[in-house]
């Protein structure tokens, strides 16, 4: 690992500026950096710390604005909010249930949507130049894709990017003249791909400074389930987030997004259109899980994926109602 230079950033306009220059990164909790720089896919010249900015681990809610995150506040924050668990349970419990307690008393929400992939040919340099997707294709691929897996096998790594997307959450990004810019969380994620600094659409020189959710409407009903192979901490084999719009004991509008599974956070689109106009039963709920895995594309050793994941679906939505 080389050596590199620290930098305590006093505003988000200072951040924004320095990380425009040469291969400087910024650093939020630090869950991952030294880990990306032991590796070698991290070659800073500078690490620019946002911590030392003021106020970008505030966390506000009010019932016409919903809620607003900077991307410091943690993810013991997330879960232990009385505003995100009465009004956003889906996203609580997934930041509950992320990483061990130590790792939640540090790690951010910014930080989190931004980290690259686990997989283990991207972490390892003896892979690097001949890319990841060759090796997962027919090598060791039980917990990569098993849905648009035909370029890039890997999975987006964030467990709370799987409910901030299902509640149509979004991201304010800021540059070094303060200009901001909104773009929805579904927009958000790239495909992960070791040729780019990063697996997002923010551009170099930018600042993910806030993350928003939209009001939740009355009747609103959500659950998330994180599958793993351990009851302790675990990295998922898939995880689901789904957020129920109902009118009286009917689904007006569903929105189902799976994680851990695809390149991106996928919306089960099909499902949703089962559900939408029905009361959920356990026969409804079973029919949009199998909608739910119907196009996957599974590899040589992950095939296991499409029964969990079908199943998680069908008990996701069933918890949803209770």
């Amino acid at each position: 690992m080389q050596t590199f230079e620290w930098i305590d950033a006093t505003s988000v306009e200072q951040a924004a500026a320095l990380l425009r220059e040469g291969n400087n990164i910024a650093k939020a909790g630090g869950m991952d950096i030294l880990d990306l720089m032991k590796e070698g896919i991290l070659k800073p010249s500078r690490v620019v710390n946002l911590k030392t900015i003021e106020g970008l681990d505030n966390l506000k809610y009010s019932d016409s604005h919903g809620l607003t995150m900077g991307p410091l506040v943690t993810l013991d924050h997330i879960a232990a909010s009385p505003e995100i668990r009465k009004h956003y349970p889906a996203l609580a419990d997934a930041a509950r249930h992320a990483a061990t307690p130590q790792v939640r008393n540090a790690a951010t929400i910014g930080g989190n949507l931004l980290q690259r992939p686990r997989c283990w040919y991207f972490r390892n340099a003896h892979f690097h130049q001949n890319g990841e997707s060759s090796f997962a294709r027919d090598g060791e691929n039980q917990y990569h894709a098993i849905f648009d897996n035909q370029r890039t096998a890997m999975v987006q790594a964030s467990t709370p990017a799987t409910p901030l997307t299902a509640y149509g959450a979004s991201v304010e990004l800021t540059g070094p003249k303060g200009k901001r810019c909104l773009v929805g969380l579904k927009d958000f994620f790239l495909p992960p791909d070791r040729s780019r600094e990063s697996d997002t659409v923010i551009r170099r020189g930018e600042v993910l400074t806030s993350v928003m959710i939209p009001p939740i409407a009355k009747g609103t009903r959500a659950a998330y389930h994180k599958q793993t192979e351990r009851d302790s901490y675990d990295w998922p084999i898939c995880d689901v987030a789904v957020v129920l719009q109902m009118d009286g004991r009917g689904v007006r509008a569903a929105s189902i997004v799976m994680g851990w599974v695809a390149p991106t956070p996928l919306r089960a689109l099909e499902s949703e259109r089962i559900l939408a106009g029905k009361r959920i039963t356990e026969d409804v709920a079973r029919e949009a899980a199998r909608a739910a895995v119907a196009g996957a594309t599974p590899l040589s050793k992950n095939s296991y994926k499409v029964q969990v994941l079908e199943t998680v679906v069908r008990r996701t939505i069933l918890a949803a109602v209770k």
